[in-house]
């Protein structure tokens, strides 16, 4: 019977090779083998030691000549500090006469401990500030405060540059516009009070150096520097309304740094630190600042009445998403006037229904000075920039027809 091979040999399975027995030839050697790689393995380790020990002078003998140590060592000659140049010494003199302005701003917490019985303090919070006036006046955001606002066992503390702690009291808060102040027992804080020097918002410049100072991280009394890098920017508040106006600008700023000062180069205030873009937590090179314009308007009216008043045209507006539906493009439409508001006294009308059921459309609003208005929040970030009595010229339509009227606001 064939096994299907061309040269007809019986098929053979292939087998492992035997390993070769004590008796045959080189059986006995390969155990000499082993012996002699380790021996060589030892050797090199041992000669390995033997070289680092002495290059680091571990093992007597070691070829550096004299003792490694020097009982009659002295400190080298150290060379002075070069003179800071014109940029450097214009930062240091901004730090220098603003530092003393700014302060820590911290929420704490008082609590006693379930097993000593005794009262401990929790910091929940921290950010910056700075002195608004000799009576003990800290001007912060609102929303380092705004826990505070809104638990009953939380306490606010202050705590200076030469880094005393004091508490404080809550005079009042803005939030639509992210500012609170606090205020500090004067009588306790003698000579320490000096107030930051107050500048103008109004004619920034893009490129303008700017120098930020504040705690970030809870690291007290900490510089930053950079330019303005964009006016008129509009960010949201932490109720959601919108903040027209803000500095855009790249002196770094991170969490701690909320509240604390915006300088220019003659040290004085031209916004307060409120928010960094950040995908990260931290900065990018881009934050945020309400402007100093705004800010001495707000915080006069809260020392004055413990909150601020609102420009409002005295109308409320109609749906907008249901106002494209009905093909209207642009612009925002008055749904009511306040009775005897602002905009009711200049004439405006809302919208109003017949006794036969036909609806009358309500004025829509296009333009508020020289700005135009194509959608709701163009309308927030427009009004918002102004004061209550401020006078503003309105531009809308009614059958189709543009028309211009003076309208003063009033505060809410």
């Amino acid at each position: 019977m064939s096994s299907g091979y061309p040269d007809e040999t019986p098929y053979q399975p292939r087998r492992r090779p035997r390993p070769p027995e004590d008796d045959e030839d080189g059986g006995s050697f390969r155990p000499l083998v082993y012996l002699l790689l380790l021996a060589f393995g030892v050797a090199l380790g041992l000669g390995a030691f033997y070289v680092a020990t002495r290059n680091f002078g571990g093992r007597p003998g070691a070829p550096v000549a004299g003792p490694a140590t020097d009982p009659d060592a002295k400190p080298r000659e150290a060379a002075a500090n070069v003179p800071l140049d014109v940029d450097e010494a214009e930062a240091n003199r901004v730090f220098e006469a603003a530092k003393g302005a700014v302060v820590n701003v911290d929420t704490v917490m008082v609590k006693r401990d379930r097993f000593n019985d005794r009262l401990q303090e929790q910091q929940t919070g921290t950010g910056s500030g700075f002195v608004w006036d000799t009576d003990g006046r800290i001007v912060t955001n609102f929303h380092v405060v705004q826990d505070y606002t809104r638990r009953q066992n939380l306490s606010i503390r202050v705590v200076m540059a030469d880094r005393s702690a004091h508490d404080a009291q809550l005079v009042g808060v803005a939030p639509d516009i992210d500012l609170a102040v606090v205020r500090i027992d004067p009588a306790r804080v003698k000579g320490k009070l000096t107030p930051l020097g107050l500048g103008t918002s109004a004619d920034l410049k893009v490129g303008q150096r700017v120098y930020a100072i504040g705690n970030p991280f809870g690291l007290s009394l900490t510089l930053t520097t950079g330019i303005i890098s964009a006016l008129d920017r509009t960010i949201e508040s932490p109720t959601g309304a919108p903040i027209s106006g803000t500095v855009q600008h790249t002196a770094q700023i991170n969490p701690g740094n909320s509240g604390g000062p915006l300088l220019n180069r003659a040290g004085r205030l031209v916004g307060v630190n409120t928010a960094i873009s950040t995908t990260t937590g931290g900065n990018v090179g881009i934050g945020f600042a309400i402007p100093a314009d705004a800010v001495n308007q707000v915080v006069t009216d809260v020392i004055r009445t413990g909150r601020t008043q609102a420009p409002d045209l005295g109308v409320r507006l109609y749906d907008e998403k249901k106002l494209r539906r009905a093909g209207y493009e642009t612009g925002v439409m008055v749904a009511e006037v306040v009775s005897n508001g602002p905009a009711a006294k200049a004439g405006l009308r809302g919208i109003s229904r017949s006794v036969t059921g036909r609806i009358t459309p309500g004025d829509v609003i296009v333009g508020i000075n020289d700005e135009r208005i194509d959608a709701t929040t163009d309308y927030q970030r427009v009004v918002a920039k102004f004061r209550p009595g401020d006078r503003v010229r309105v531009r809308y339509l009614r059958d189709d027809e543009e028309q211009e009227v003076t309208i003063s606001l009033q505060g809410v």
